[in-house]
């Protein structure tokens, strides 16, 4: 957010969450009392398990007033108090924009890693001159891309991509400016500010802290606001509608709805200014990789049980500068593409939007939206509608993100080679089966080649009924070739091979790095295609 509507945007968060507490509390929901508890509940048990520095100490400081004063004061103070708590968190969530910064990190950050990552091949870097290599030569750029311009000529954009790495927000980053659009702002996860490199640019890109630990509902209220307040200023908003990155490595089915229902809610406030700039889209995207930084970490920490609620990973492989470099030096060196592929665009209450703008409904006929979300005759919030709404975009959103699901080498040769070999031992549960699966004795390529052959079948199937789009396999799908690519890019990066070719026969080195990869076309009923068997879930 530029420096010139921070304050305001600040002083309008604040006003709108401490309003909605008091009305909330008038109407028999949580006290106002029980709100600023909550918050000095939550805040102390986090601040106990943190590091002790400077500034977790100030903090205590400020929470153990505040509970001191909390019992002694009257209802009007603790409302005051509760706006004190808002505001803190406020201004540390709050992002700044820098044009300048913003110019420097597009012209230069692409060539700089270009030149990192190429330095590992002097042939490569030599063959390119007198043009230097950049980042967007690996990013490759599909789908709706003239919608979404057009979208965001029109009023704001919320975009909603898949979330798999943290390499995402570098790579949507360069890539809407390869598109030519305008910054986005989004969340950044606070872990990601650690860095002081990363977290200058973070600050100066338009990127907002979420600290993912604060488990508080006056946080998550202020968070959801100052994304709306965003938009309402005609801010871009990047959302990752899943919330953190997929574990499994499977395309979202589940979506965290807060953050999403922040464009609904902008929409009704612009609705009701008049601002001649009100329309709001919402653009699911997918992102897909070959090979995943974090794989290891994610599908290790999906199969543990505890991993159901842990909602971030401090220690995985984007915290080592040399993992990092290794995995994209991999990747350079494999040719390889990074997909992007852009959905079509929806409006904050889930209806298709049509080329010229206008929401249709579910028949094609258009809806006025004004009227839609009008109250008493004029556009004005609504608890329940607004949630249902949002329900009903996340629905749109999951269905969308399905359909411009993108499957690699990769993902393609683990799905047939992990049916086959869960064939072999049907009986097994999953955790038994992947400690188990190396003793199966491979699998024969006189095998896989078939199998391959009816998942191409399977795949242009559902894309015939529309649950997959035309780029479901964006640079074809030929067996020997899927297989020979899958294998080259399965030996590289990973401690272990994931997969590996002895013989006439594929071995699994690395069977939950093989289901992770695998899970990347779990849920479009393919399982049968592999194994003659209906789909089981990952």
């Amino acid at each position: 957010m530029r420096r010139e509507d921070q304050e305001r945007a600040v002083v309008e968060v604040v006003d709108r969450v401490v309003e909605a507490v008091r009305l909330a509390a008038e109407a028999g929901g949580p006290s106002v009392e029980e709100v600023a508890a909550d918050v000095l509940y939550t805040e102390r048990l986090r601040l106990e398990a943190a590091a002790p520095t400077r500034a977790a100490k100030q903090e205590q400081a400020f929470y153990r007033e505040a509970a001191r004063r909390l019992r002694r004061v009257s209802a009007t103070e603790q409302l005051e108090l509760v706006r004190r708590m808002a505001e803190r968190f406020a201004r540390e969530v709050l992002g700044y924009f820098d044009p300048a910064i913003y110019e420097l990190s597009t012209r230069v950050l692409p060539v700089a890693s270009g030149l990192l990552v190429n330095a590992v091949s002097p042939l490569s870097l030599f063959a390119r001159l007198p043009r230097l290599p950049d980042l967007g030569d690996r990013i490759e750029i599909r789908g709706a891309v003239d919608r979404l311009r057009e979208a965001a000529a029109r009023g704001t954009v919320v975009l909603a991509p898949t979330h798999q790495s943290h390499m995402d927000s570098i790579v949507m980053g360069y890539a809407l400016f390869k598109m030519g659009l305008p910054p986005f702002t989004y969340g950044a996860g606070l872990n990601l500010f650690g860095n002081p490199l990363l977290s200058f640019f973070l600050r100066h890109l338009g990127a907002y802290r979420v600290d993912r630990k604060k488990k508080n509902a006056l946080y998550k209220a202020v968070l959801k606001e100052y994304a709306a307040v965003s938009i309402e200023y005609g801010y871009h908003n990047l959302f990752f509608p899943g919330g953190t990155r997929s574990r499994s490595g499977a395309v979202e089915r589940r979506l965290k709805l807060g953050l999403l229902g922040a464009g609904l809610q902008a929409l009704v406030q612009n609705l009701r200014r008049g601002r001649e700039r009100s329309t709001v889209c919402v653009v699911p995207c997918t992102v897909s990789y070959g090979l995943v930084l974090e794989a290891q970490t994610l599908i290790e920490d999906h199969l543990q049980e505890e991993g159901k609620s842990r909602y971030i990973i401090e220690d995985d492989e984007f915290s080592e500068p040399r993992r990092i470099f290794n995995f994209v030096r991999n990747l350079i060196s494999l040719d390889s593409r990074i997909v992007l592929n852009v959905g079509e665009p929806f409006d904050p209450l889930g209806h298709r939007v049509a080329p010229d703008g206008r929401s249709l409904d579910d028949r094609g006929a258009p809806v006025d939206l004004a009227a839609a979300l009008s109250v008493a005759g004029r556009p004005a919030p609504d608890p329940e509608r607004d949630e249902e709404l949002t329900r009903r975009l996340g629905r749109s959103v999951v269905a969308e993100l399905q359909r411009q699901a993108t499957f690699l080498p990769t993902h393609l040769l683990a799905f047939a080679t992990f049916g086959l070999l869960r064939e072999r031992a049907p009986d097994r549960d999953l955790f038994r089966f992947l400690r188990t699966a190396g003793e199966l004795g491979g699998v024969p390529l006189d095998d896989v080649y078939p199998a391959l052959e009816r998942l191409r079948d399977g795949i242009a199937a559902r894309a015939a009924e529309g649950r997959l789009g035309p780029d479901a396999v964006p640079f074809g799908f030929d067996p020997q070739e899927v297989v020979h690519e899958g294998l080259r890019y399965f030996g590289t990066y990973h401690t272990h091979p994931v997969l590996a070719r002895r013989g006439d026969r594929l071995f699994p080195g690395d069977p939950n790095l093989l289901f992770y990869y695998r899970n990347r076309l779990d849920g479009f009923g393919l399982d049968e295609r592999i194994t003659g068997r209906p789909e089981a879930a990952a």
